[in-house]
């Protein structure tokens, strides 16, 4: 059993191109709009473009390993917070973010892009358990799962970039 999830999840044994993880994704990253998520924050110091690349790879190398849709996950990932505003400031909605923005980006890419069912699901659900409703597809549950992973790492390297600027301020 071990073995088996090493095997797994060991990421270097089938490593998959990112040539074929760029043909997933290549009708999307070259949209205006999708360019545009550059220009919102999202964790830390990660804007919203950037982190939903870290989404969208993680999730496309997960499912090619596990024998899932690769290339809904990729597409899914990448679309996930595809809201366009930086939800820091202002909003044109009520409610909270959290709670709102998987509604406002499925809306975003339906009317820009054609979407599979699996891809409409990976954004829809990937904020559960606040979605309320379980994640339909096993790729849905690994975007969410590798969402949760990308924030936490964006947060704890913020984090990590304070604590070293304040060291440095008391050390000398």
């Amino acid at each position: 059993m071990k073995n088996w999830l090493k095997s797994k999840f060991n990421w270097y044994v089938s490593s998959p191109s990112e040539e074929e993880y760029e043909e997933c994704i290549k009708d999307l990253i070259v949209h205006r709009d999708v360019g545009s998520m550059r220009n919102f924050m999202q964790h830390g110091d990660t804007n919203t473009l950037e982190h939903c690349l870290n989404v969208s790879y993680y999730s496309y190398r997960m499912c090619k390993n596990f024998g899932l849709d690769y290339k809904a996950a990729a597409r899914g990932g990448l679309l996930h917070d595809f809201f366009l505003y930086d939800w820091h400031k202002g909003k044109d909605y009520k409610g909270l973010h959290g709670l709102q923005h998987p509604k406002i980006a499925l809306m975003n890419a339906e009317a820009r892009f054609e979407l599979s069912d699996m891809e409409k699901d990976i954004i829809k659900k990937h904020m559960w358990p606040t979605t309320i409703k379980l994640p339909k597809y096993k790729e849905s549950f690994i975007v969410m799962m590798m969402d949760k992973y990308c924030a936490l790492e964006e947060v704890v390297a913020k984090a990590q970039k304070i604590t070293r600027r304040l060291k440095m301020l008391f050390v000398n």
